[in-house]
């Protein structure tokens, strides 16, 4: 298997301390704070560990203090709920002594039921699409003088691939619709555990979320007077999916307002199966450079 995507699954794999707590490592992704994705795929493992014969169908986060990437987080796990079908777990996320995450998940024992499912969008297969790593490249070239952290960021490797089906240079201030749509897939083969594909599918549903938001505004994370943060995640799964194989996040924003913006986002399989569901808003504050001396 490649050795970034084991890393991320050593990463999600957490160390037992106690009974209903865990401890997790972070990942520098070329800045002092946490990965949000990472503390949602690492709530979701602790939860998980304290289940049996149910699956996760929704998980409620919010996002309460940076994480720093220097230090280990401990993930307490509350069973706060075991009925019939259901259970609840309430999970803490906690650095120095505070929690920097709060998450409640639920669920349920398999069971069949009625379904329907939103149809795919018509778009272009992912094998006809240039690799996000390649446009990196070409929009790191396009924009000039690039700060060298920001550099860094886009070329940094990923246990995760994507290809966008309408690129978009975040480098270069454009205004566009807030919709996007983009494939992506673990970079290799995984083990066919259901558990670890929905955890890496929680990790990888909080790329490009927020961004959706920016898009209208000509503005993007990598401008430096903007101060951009994930504030909540939810996700719904309907349905089991392998994210070794490509799936396609198709997200939109209706609405900005309060330095706050609104993502959606749903997630199919290759097959057109709606696989889950996604909302985030996050923080979206333009601060104004200081005043020159006078």
């Amino acid at each position: 298997m490649n050795e970034t995507l084991q890393a991320l699954i050593r990463q999600l794999d957490l160390e037992p301390l106690e009974v209903n707590l865990f401890r997790g490592q972070s990942k520098d992704m070329w800045g002092p704070r946490v990965f949000g994705g990472q503390v949602i795929g690492q709530a979701l493992v602790a939860a998980e560990r304290t289940i049996e014969g149910r699956v996760p169908h929704s998980l409620h986060a919010y996002f309460l203090l940076p994480g720093d990437v220097e230090a280990p987080i401990v993930y307490q796990v509350e069973r706060v709920r075991d009925g019939r079908s259901f259970s609840a777990r309430r999970v803490q996320a906690i650095q120095h002594g505070r929690p920097i995450l709060s998450m409640i998940a639920s669920f349920q024992v398999p069971e069949p039921g009625l379904e329907h499912a939103s149809s795919m969008p018509d778009v272009p297969l992912p094998e006809t699409l240039v690799p996000a790593s390649v446009l990196y490249e070409r929009w790191i070239s396009e924009a000039g003088p690039v700060p060298p952290k920001t550099a860094a960021a886009l070329r940094a490797t990923s246990a995760i691939e994507f290809r966008p089906v309408e690129p978009r240079n975040p480098l270069l201030a454009s205004t566009c619709e807030p919709r996007q749509a983009t494939w992506f897939r673990a970079i290799d083969r995984m083990p066919d555990d259901p558990q670890l594909h929905r955890c890496i599918l929680a990790y990888a549903s909080d790329y490009q979320l927020v961004g959706t938001a920016l898009r209208p505004h000509g503005r993007s994370w990598y401008q430096p007077s903007m101060v951009v943060a994930s504030i909540d995640h939810a996700i719904w799964f309907h349905r089991d999916a392998r994210v070794d194989d490509w799936l396609l996040y198709v997200m939109d924003s209706p609405s900005a307002q309060g330095a706050r913006g609104l993502a959606r986002g749903v997630v199919y399989d290759r097959a057109g199966r709606l696989v889950a569901s996604v909302a985030q808003e996050g923080l979206m504050r333009e601060v104004k450079p200081p005043a020159a001396p006078q």
